[in-house]
This record gives structure tokens, sequence and C-alpha cells, in this order.
């Protein structure tokens, strides 16, 4: 190597001799500038978001020959690339902050969360073990156990109790698909050992269940978990158990494996199924795989929110029997993506598929068995300061305003399914259980049930062109179903009230065009 290489100080001198300054990333100054002027930028995109369409006209690689196809090779102000982000990158955005956002489910935020993960971000911690991050360990692990208990579950699916450090215990993911993975992975390795498997030579004979209307992660999760596929059970549901899982067909299907000499290990309960809101009952379902010894999880991604506030806890009822418990506050707890909170009974099944132990990051914290080492209940390793935006958005706001948050959101879908009740255009294709609204046209006068399938798509399209309001569908009992989700934080009454006047509209339309050729 050169002179100016093994001397800093020469080094630093011959570029000052230059003329030029060191390439500082952090310089102090430069951190407050740029960060006042995203701040800025923040401020005016919430002010302005309404205005904007909630789906953008662009076409595939339109950002590319906009902002070019090859990295700069010298530097620009930062003027320059906030400038390409308001001109370029905003108005090719789909827009989920607007109010006038009603699909898939909401993704929430506050001020609150955006400011405990702009400090995360800054602080930049690894917190694979306890000891590489003490309080970001800590942080996550009160965090989930304040969540916890506004969802009452069990103190055995806390991480420290009253009498000290409990057996279960929980932990930040990315999303769903990663709770479901890791707990398909330690559920796979329990029943191998359960069952005598030498090696993974029995995991031909695990089966795995859930209702049809489970979000299509678990199958790609029960694949990634190295399960056959011709051995992952979808069970039919239908309008007598408002599409939710029947104990009794899953015990039918439990039951006929087991006689087979298959070993039935994983269920996975949903509560607030994404298609339609359905909810499988807990209870039950965990009655069922009692008798089988298999792991039962339960999927609470939207809906858990909702948990938090007495007149819906029920519908987890029977928690404390299952094994797992997933919830994503990113949905509908005002915490910015990602945020999916995972909660196990006994926290050594998974830390035990889970943990890996290499030299260095062997520590004596971690040797007193008295630390959680998050690492080991994660499919990586290394891992963002997750737990923060979480505490700051409980300890900002209180129970009381996150409660008044989920109410506010139910009102205005109650106040939406109460319109459509009354026009006799629409009806309601399966009970509202939260926030979310599934409706149609029906098929009336000289209109077939196709018909009434295409004049919803051409509704959902029209609607959706407008950049007033953005729906998505679905499909229920094979007859195509228009999803109205209430959430977006910066949704108020009059934002669902014009929607339903432009659905009202735009239906107006299509029924005209329609009479004319039926």
């Amino acid at each position: 190597m050169g002179s100016m290489d093994a001397n800093p100080a020469a080094a630093f001198s011959a570029f000052a001799a230059d003329g030029k300054a060191p390439f500082q990333p952090l310089n102090p100054e430069d951190v407050r500038a740029y960060l006042h002027k995203a701040v800025d930028f923040i401020s005016d995109y919430y002010t302005n978001i309404e205005s904007m369409p909630v789906l953008p006209n662009v076409k595939p690689g339109y950002l590319q020959n906009e902002l070019g196809a090859s990295p700069p090779t010298y530097s620009a102000p930062f003027d320059v690339s906030m400038k390409e982000l308001r001109t370029s990158v905003v108005p090719g955005m789909t827009h989920w902050a607007s109010p006038n956002f009603f699909a898939f489910f909401p993704s929430t935020n506050s001020a609150a969360a955006i400011a405990g993960d702009l400090i995360a971000s800054a602080m930049n911690t690894v917190g694979f073990t306890w000891q590489a991050s003490p309080a970001a360990t800590e942080m996550e692990v009160l965090a989930l156990d304040w969540l916890a208990q506004l969802l009452r579950l069990p103190t055995t699916f806390m991480n420290r109790t009253s009498s000290g450090r409990g057996t279960g215990g929980g932990v930040i993911l990315g999303t769903t698909s990663e709770a479901m993975l890791v707990t398909l992975v330690a559920a796979r390795d329990a029943a191998l050992r359960r069952s005598g498997s030498v090696g993974v030579s029995g995991l031909p004979r695990l089966t795995v269940y859930a209702a049809d209307q489970t979000h299509s992660t678990f199958f790609k999760a029960c694949r990634l978990a190295g399960f056959d596929p011709a051995n992952i059970r979808s069970i039919p549901t239908g309008p007598e158990t408002d599409y939710g899982l029947d104990p009794a067909k899953l015990l039918q299907v439990m039951q006929a494996d087991a006689d087979a000499g298959l070993v039935p290990t994983y269920i996975c309960a949903t509560v607030g199924t994404t298609s339609s809101n359905a909810v499988d009952p807990v209870g039950a379902v965990a009655d069922v795989a009692a008798m089988f010894n298999a792991w039962v999880h339960v999927d609470a991604a939207y809906a858990g929110s909702a948990c938090i506030c007495p007149e819906f806890r029920h519908h987890l009822d029977g928690v404390e029997r299952v094994d797992s418990i997933s919830m994503s506050p990113h949905k509908w707890l005002l915490t910015c993506l990602d945020c999916t909170c995972l909660y196990v009974r006994d926290a050594h099944r998974l830390s035990d598929s889970l943990e890996t132990n290499p030299e260095y990051l062997k520590n004596d914290a971690t040797d007193s068995g008295e630390v959680t080492d998050l690492k080991d209940m994660q499919v990586g390793v290394g891992r963002r300061f997750r737990g923060l935006k979480l505490w700051m958005v409980m300890r900002t706001y209180g129970t009381a305003k996150l409660q008044e948050h989920i109410r506010s959101d139910v009102a205005m879908a109650k106040m939406f399914e109460d319109f459509v009740r009354a026009d006799d255009r629409f009806e309601i294709v399966v009970p509202r259980n939260f926030a979310l609204v599934c409706f149609r046209i029906k098929a009336n006068g000289g209109m077939t049930e196709e018909d009434a399938d295409e004049a919803n798509r051409v509704l959902m399209d029209n609607l959706n062109k407008t950049g007033k309001a953005y729906l998505a569908h679905t499909v229920v009992g094979d007859r195509f179903v228009l999803r109205f989700a209430v959430g977006s934080s910066l949704q108020e009454e009059r934002h669902v009230r014009s929607a339903w006047e432009l659905i009202k509209k735009t239906t107006s339309e299509i029924m005209a065009q329609l009479s004319g050729r039926i």
C-alpha cells in the first residue's frame, strides 16, 4: 500500500491541500439539513395527499427513463434528490395513506410511529443478540408484553411476567409470512421428533391444515418449510359458517389422515381473513388439534388490532390453548411497516429449531439464560430496531386513543354498510365483522349472475380510473365481490360518504348501459 493509505493524517492533509473536504456521510450538519428537508416533505405529503389520484397513471419502466439507467459517478446536492423525488417518484406512487384508499387492508401510520422509525434507522442497531444492543432487545420485549396485555393474552405468551421470565415470548418480524414460516418449521421439527423420525425421513408423512379462505402466503410458507404439497389440506368453507373453518370438517379430515398413517402437524386458524374477514373458531379448532397433538397458529394479522377493544376480544376466545398467534400493528394499529408481532406459548420450541450459535456471537449474557436473543426466533440473524416505533405508538397515544381509532373505523364501515343495504341495487355478501364491507351489484331484473359479475368488474375499474377512490375485489361463493376496507389513518366520515356517492353515480351509469343491452 502507498504512504497515503498507511497514514490517515497525511491523506487528510493531501485532501486539504487540494481544497477537497473528506467524504463525511454522517456530517452532523448534513444530517440536520437533510432530515429537516425530509420532514418538511413528509408533512407536505400528508397535507396534500387527499388531492392526489390514489392510483398512478404510469407505465412499467417509467422511472428508469426519467432517472437514468446507470448510477451517477459524481455527487449532487441533496436538493437534486428531493426534486426528483417530487417530480418522478411521487407521481408513480399508489397512495396507501390517502383517505380515499379503500383497497386491500389499511396500511396505517402515525406521527409517533414515523418518529420512532426515523430514530431507529438513525441508530441503525443490529440487535441479533441481547449483548449486541441490550436496549433494542429490551424495548422489543417490553413493547410486545405491553401489546399482549392490551390483547389480554395469557401470561404464557409473555416474555416477562410478575414472577420473572416466562416460558413463552414474542418477536417482531417483518410480515405474517415469516410468522407462519418459523412456526411451521418449529411444528415440523416437533412432529418429526414425536413420530420417531430419523432425521427428516418422516417429512413426507406430515400434514398441515387451513380453511380455503386462509391467506395464500400460508400455502407458500408450507412449501418453504418442506411440506409435501400433496399433504397441504385446504378445507372448503361456505355461507353456513360465514366462510369460517368448520371444526367438524377439520376433525373429519385430520382423522382420515391419521387413520392413513399420516401425522397431523399444524393448523392455521385465521381471525379476519383477507378475502372476507371471516373468523375461524379459535377455541374449537384448538380442541380438535389437541386430539392429534398438532400445533395451532392463529393468524390475526388484520383483525388482531381490533381485539384491544373488549367488544371484539371474544374473537380470540380459546387462544390460551393455541401454540402461537401473530398480528400486524402495521395494518391497523398505527405502526408503519414492517411490524408483525409473533407470540409463542413455548419459546424454546421455536428457538430449538432456529437457533444459531457461532463462536463469534457467544457471550456471557446469552450463556446466563436470562436474556432473549431474538436471532433465534427468526429466519435471519441481523434485525432492525423494530420495537421502538411500536413502543412509541403505545406510549404516546395510550390504550384509550388506540381503541378510539379502531372504533371510529368500525363505525364508518357500519355507516357504509347501512348505505349499501338501503340501496336495493346492491347486496352485502358476507356479514361485516370489523371494518371491511364486502358488497356487490346484485343480479336483478333481466340480469344473470354472470351479468352481475361483469357489472361489478366494470364498477371497480371505473371507480379506480377516477383517481378519487381505490377499491379491490375478491371472489366469494364463485361471485365477483367488491371489498371496501375502511381504516386509512387520514380517513374521516366525509371520505366514506364521498366514496359512496361516487359508487352510486358510477353504478347508475353502468346500469343505464346494461339496460340497453338486456
